[in-house]
């Protein structure tokens, strides 16, 4: 049996997952393009390869102050 509560949550499950306006293409919500393969590939290098070496980075620059 189904409480009030669960049937509440599943309308409103329901109502949002209707309105969102996702038509089910693969990467439309997304905050970045995917189509080009080789932009995406840079992209994403640049970002991981920053974050990577930001640390490494650091400690040089703090090296290099004495």
């Amino acid at each position: 049996m189904i409480g009030k509560s669960q049937l509440f949550a599943r309308k409103a499950i329901t109502q949002f997952v209707r309105n969102s306006g996702h038509g089910g293409v693969p990467g439309e919500n997304l905050p970045f393009q995917i189509t080009n393969r080789y932009r995406l590939t840079a992209v994403m290098a640049a970002f991981f390869g920053l974050g990577f070496s930001a640390p490494f980075l650091v400690v040089r620059l703090q090296y290099a102050k004495k």
